[in-house]
């Protein structure tokens, strides 16, 4: 078949771009992903077109050239629990009308097609105007994956101004009540976080967003106890005033997330995924204060120790990737350590470094710092104060590192003797650094 003559059956099909394509281009995003709707068209018209089918339980089809998909118009009807719990109905009867109501949020289910010419039954232009993300049908409550999608697109828009309808926000919190959320598989619900604390997704990048609204979202729909409830006790469980003007330890670790996003974004050659796991470490920090004793109240002590199983917990059942968990675990046990640098003994800095494993994971440590500083950034009024722990630990770490087995092994040193004499150094060298930065004032912790 000639180009000439692909082209033009191609254009046979009736499609449109829809969805999140329609909704950036209509805000002047940059648009990553582009998906396309066809309407009354069936499987084999799309298959002797040249189109390869990749949908099992819906037809989607990727184009003979570009590759970007295109689905049948379809309707779904509710057979069973969870996000998967749907039939299909995929015939050349399906309306544009039909399949757009299917759709979550009225910002999502505009369709464009090629002149241009907006498809928008449902007002999404309207409520993408009003800055409002607002349920579609009733049908919303039929798949609990809404809850999470809506809490990052809130999250996502955020700095647009967009905020969730309260009768949206009332389907959210029927769904939460109703325990459909437990039938969310740990990597779909781990998949939708993690998307949120990258503000990944479909076509936003790491450098925007606010992962912080996703958490409060879902939160304020009572998900959050249904999904994390290590996390959501920590709202209304107070700290000391001095040291935490905003009092809550939910509201803390909320502040901490914007501050790991903040950092994270100012350090230009961080891997975006190096970007997430501190965030997450961030996100996970204080775990333990959710289980201090109401007696001992509003001090927390002991609480980086007591926070450790929770981070493996949360781990373990959302599947999160192991760096991501170690990253998590280095911050909950040793953030105060980080704040209290100037005031432990080179003894126990180095005992810190060892536990952390600098000499093999040396770039760690710097996450792991730069996770500690959100912490003690993440305050009201913190925002802008110094952190000379960063630098102090930063010297600290390097010289220590600068100690090798080699001049050891030249001396004539073997098996244990170059251990403890490598650890002796190691230790002279921090008692150096030590000396050197005594005239910095520790921050507050």
């Amino acid at each position: 078949m000639s180009s000439n003559n692909s082209k033009s059956k191609h254009s046979q099909l009736n499609s449109y771009l829809v969805g999140g394509a329609v909704r950036d281009k209509l805000l002047n995003r940059p648009i990553k992903d582009k998906d396309y709707l066809v309407v009354g068209s069936s499987v084999g018209q799309m298959l002797k077109l040249g189109y390869q089918q990749v949908g099992k339980d819906f037809p989607v089809f990727l184009h003979p050239q570009t590759k970007a998909e295109y689905a049948l118009a379809r309707t779904e009807r509710k057979q069973g629990q969870g996000y998967t719990g749907f039939s299909c109905y995929f015939a050349p009867d399906v309306t544009i009308e039909q399949d757009l109501l299917r759709r979550d949020l009225t910002v999502n289910a505009m369709a464009m097609a090629d002149n241009g010419d907006i498809i928008d039954p449902y007002n999404g232009q309207k409520d993408l105007n009003d800055r409002i993300l607002r349920h579609v049908s009733d049908a919303f409550v039929e798949d609990p994956l809404r809850v999470l999608r809506v809490a990052r697109f809130a999250a996502r828009y955020h700095k647009y101004g967009f905020t969730i309808a309260d009768e949206t926000l009332a389907l959210m919190q029927e769904i939460s009540a109703s325990g459909e959320l437990k039938t969310l598989t740990p990597e779909r619900v781990w998949q939708e976080m993690q998307l949120s604390l990258a503000d990944g997704g479909d076509n936003a990048d790491i450098n925007s967003g606010n992962p912080e609204v996703f958490f409060q979202v879902l939160k304020q729909c009572n998900a959050l106890e249904e999904l994390w409830p290590e996390l959501a006790v920590l709202w209304g469980i107070p700290n000391p005033a001095l040291w935490h003007p905003e009092i809550c330890s939910g509201l803390h670790t909320m502040m901490v997330l914007q501050q790991a996003v903040l950092l994270t974004q100012l350090a230009p050659n961080l891997q975006d995924d190096n970007k997430t796991a501190i965030r997450f470490a961030a996100l996970c920090h204080d775990l333990g204060k959710g289980i201090t004793e109401t007696h001992l109240l509003p001090s927390h002590k002991g609480h980086e120790k007591s926070g450790l199983p929770l981070v493996e917990k949360i781990s373990k059942q959302l599947k999160v990737p192991t760096h991501y968990k170690q990253l998590a675990l280095k911050v909950c046990e040793y953030h105060l350590h980080c704040h209290k640098a100037f005031e432990l003994k080179a003894s126990t800095l180095l005992k810190m470094f060892n536990h952390l494993d600098i000499w093999r994971k040396p770039e760690e440590f710097d996450f792991f710092l730069m996770a500690c500083k959100a912490d003690f950034l993440g305050r009201l009024g913190f925002e802008q104060r110094p952190y000379p722990q960063e630098e102090y630990l930063q010297a600290a770490v390097k010289a220590a590192r600068g100690v090798t087995a080699k001049a050891f092994v030249e001396q004539g040193l073997q098996g244990l003797a170059i251990k403890e004499a490598m650890a002796k150094a190691r230790l002279n060298t921090i008692v150096a650094v030590k000396a050197d930065y005594a005239h910095l004032n520790p921050a507050p912790h």
